[in-house]
């Protein structure tokens, strides 16, 4: 009887680290069929749909459209992203949530780290359309598409948490997939990533936020009596 309370009443915790073993397996077939070099085709078949044909250097649209686009991508960038962390991490702790507010900052901390080791370890050259001035990196994954995965999904995910309204929660979520889709979705129309590298990057943000907010829930549990 025990047994079967705990496994009803942790249900949404099994079920969290399902998603991140499969999304850990998306990642490592990306990954693997990347590496052999069987992704190159649709790579580029994809990346085509963003560039001018009269000009393949070039993204299609307007000028305003291609500067809209790098506003767009700024949402996902480091620095952006630092600030962001800073601001959420110093409010959790002056409210009282010094247990999240950790939470947060390692998730975050965690997750660049974990990119960086994964473009350091895969070493993939970055597309022709790629200003070698500007970029700094390896491709694969899109450190753009796990960062803002994992920061902008754990801010939607503790701002559900804080509201009674259904409708609340399932704006703060969808607004976190959403700002998380047109940071992945910018860099391919700027032809700095591979598709493969954007949803490889999607697919590791989310296991990544997901695992570590198991693991602070399974913490949370286990020291109820600490404020979070």
């Amino acid at each position: 009887m025990k047994l079967t309370v705990f496994r009803i009443q942790h249900w949404p915790l099994y079920a969290g680290l399902l998603v991140v073993g499969v999304l850990a397996g998306i990642f490592g077939i990306i990954a693997s069929e990347m590496s052999e070099g069987e992704t190159i085709g649709f790579d580029k078949a994809v990346l085509g749909w963003f560039r001018d044909p009269a000009n393949p250097a070039n993204s299609i649209g307007p000028l305003w459209l291609q500067d809209a686009v790098r506003d767009v991508t700024a949402l996902g960038s480091f620095t952006v992203l630092a600030v962001i962390l800073i601001l959420i991490v110093t409010a959790l702790a002056l409210s009282g949530r010094r247990g999240t507010a950790l939470f947060v900052a390692l998730s975050v901390i965690g997750g660049e780290l974990l990119s960086t080791l994964l473009k350091v370890s895969f070493n993939r050259t970055r597309p022709d359309f790629a200003d070698p001035t500007r970029i700094f990196d390896a491709s694969f994954p899109s450190g753009h598409a796990a960062l803002s995965a994992v920061v902008y999904l754990t801010l939607g995910v503790i701002l559900a948490g804080a509201t009674e309204s259904r409708t609340l929660r399932i704006f703060f979520v969808g607004s976190a997939i959403f700002l998380t889709l047109i940071v992945g979705l910018s860099r391919l129309y700027l032809g700095v990533h591979y598709p493969t590298d954007v949803i490889a990057g999607w697919a590791l943000g989310v296991a990544w936020a997901l695992l570590t907010g198991v693991a602070f829930r399974i913490w949370e549990v286990r020291r109820p009596e600490q404020p979070v």
